[in-house]
């Protein structure tokens, strides 16, 4: 399926994408999409566009990763009439729940998700509002295949180029915006 074309595929969403040096530490360019949010007709046309590139999946359910990629997750699973669900650091779900611990660059971090959000062979994709060096998405990837989902793809709205993280991704990737250096 091929993506639906807009008058507004010409938008320039980077101009509405605040950049913040030095945080959250010293030498971290941080690319703020609070400003994205806040701006309707450029939030609008980012859901169409993550809609179009995620409908061709043909997915079942939309996952998103703690917290801002609730944030794309949410309204593009009622854009596409999908359903969704959320994958939380340690201890921040109700219920039973399945975890993954994962390798950080100077420690460990967990992911989990509630025992019953997918099926076992729903078609998934995983949604984060930014792709860097991979390892939350690649350990989400990893989680939602041990409870059964066919991971299908995982959508960014920024993704940064230089750091490679989609070569530690083994499904199709999207992203919308993308920074090269």
């Amino acid at each position: 399926m091929r993506p639906i074309p807009s008058d507004s595929d010409t938008m320039d969403l980077k101009r509405v994408i605040r950049n913040i040096p030095d945080f959250p530490k010293p030498g971290i360019l941080f690319y703020d999409i609070s400003t994205l949010l806040a701006d309707a007709p450029a939030w609008k046309e980012t859901v169409r566009r993550l809609a179009n590139r995620v409908r061709a999946y043909q997915p079942d359910l939309l996952v998103g990763i703690e917290s801002r990629g609730f944030l794309s997750a949410a309204p593009l699973a009622v854009e596409l009439g999908l359903g969704f669900a959320m994958i939380r650091k340690r201890g921040k779900l109700p219920g039973t729940t399945i975890g993954h611990d994962y390798a950080l660059e100077y420690g460990e971090d967990r992911v989990e998700i509630q025992a019953d959000a997918v099926k076992h062979g729903q078609r998934v994709v995983l949604l984060d509002d930014l792709l860097a060096t991979g390892g939350t998405a690649a350990a989400g990837i990893t989680l939602l295949r041990s409870v059964g989902a066919e991971v299908v793809s995982a959508a960014f709205i920024i993704e940064l180029a230089f750091l490679r993280g989609r070569e530690r991704l083994d499904v199709a990737v999207d992203s919308i915006i993308t920074y090269d250096e």
